[in-house]
């Protein structure tokens, strides 16, 4: 097995505190991992000091250019006093690489998963989400990749047809289903026509917000890329589709207190939802050598699952066919 199918296979209890130490961290020798599958992530004590929060970037996933620009961006929000977990600088730099790895240290946060369904805390997460696009919409990033029909849609596609995990009898259903939705999304993409690619989060579902009696804190910038807004507001949302249209109606009540949202991407929360469930099945495929994701996700490779995912995707094909969650203006 190689170290890029298992690429954390060295990072031991001992590896990771002999790496911080490296650093310069005066570590206690506590280690608590935490629930990340991409990269490594473990809170870690220091002597006489709060806690610390290490991130192992996964080998060969960002280059060193793009994980800049993740903390370049975090940096330009915490100068804003906008709730984001910004990387520390250690000996000078918020990327360091110790035992063969690219670490950044975090400060930690605490906090809970914020009540979505309370409409307060929506028009809460709403106003906030609007000062992060408005920073983001400053300038672009450069070496971070977009979220669009190619890269989260085709490549994904692609992506999975090229491992041996989709059941051999179900091959012919997903790809033709799969290219369908992905019709779908492109007709979606066309209602809507040009639309700001601003820097998103890019991935800002409930678990990367840290809920706090002042508001919430924003974590794990790390899927950060560029995109349209929507795609870091349909996550908000759950439930039967009045449900979501009301949520997203109270969003924006806290979204245009400090952004513009362009009314056309109201045609582009189902399509993003559509692109996300093509790339997380292509996300854990190309991650399934590594021993985490089988313990994870067990039910990956099951036929059950691609069923389900075939059902799910049909959904989403009528789904993009309905009214937009919200009205023009």
């Amino acid at each position: 097995m190689s170290d890029l199918d298992a690429p954390f296979a060295t990072l031991t209890p001992e590896h990771l505190l002999d790496a911080l130490e490296a650093l310069g961290l005066d570590c206690d020798g506590s280690v608590l991992a935490l629930n990340s599958y991409e990269n490594r992530v473990f809170q870690v004590g220091i002597y006489d000091k709060p806690p610390v929060i290490a991130k192992f970037y996964r080998p060969e996933r960002w280059s060193d250019a793009a994980i800049g620009e993740e903390h370049r961006f975090l940096a330009e929000l915490a100068e804003r006093e906008i709730p984001v977990v910004a990387p520390l600088t250690i000996n000078g730099n918020t990327l360091n690489t110790a035992g063969g790895f690219r670490i950044a240290i975090f400060p930690r946060r605490s906090g809970r998963a914020p009540e979505l369904e309370d409409e307060d805390v929506l028009r809460w997460m709403g106003r906030f989400m609007a000062r992060i696009h408005a920073v983001g919409a400053m300038r672009p990033f450069e070496h971070r990749p977009a979220i669009n029909v190619q890269t989260y849609g085709f490549d994904a596609r692609d992506a999975v047809l090229a491992t041996p995990y989709l059941p051999m009898e179900l091959e012919t259903s997903w790809r033709s289903v799969v290219d369908q939705a992905l019709e779908g999304v492109q007709r979606c993409f066309d209602r809507a026509g040009p639309v700001a690619q601003i820097r998103l989060h890019g991935d800002c579902h409930g678990g990367n917000v840290l809920w706090t009696p002042d508001g919430p804190h924003f974590v794990d910038f790390d899927d950060a890329r560029s995109g349209p807004a929507m795609q870091d507001l349909w996550m908000l949302l759950s439930g039967e589709p009045d449900q979501q249209r009301r949520q997203f109606d109270v969003v924006l009540e806290g979204y245009r207190q400090f952004h513009d949202f362009n009314p056309a991407e109201r045609h582009l929360a189902e399509a993003l939802r559509t692109l996300r469930l093509i790339h997380y099945a292509a996300w854990i495929a190309q991650r399934w050598h590594d021993p985490a994701f089988p313990h994870a996700f067990s039910w990956f490779d099951s036929p059950r699952y691609w069923q389900d995912h075939i059902l799910n995707l049909r959904e989403q094909i009528a789904l993009m066919d309905e009214p937009p969650l919200i009205q023009a203006g």
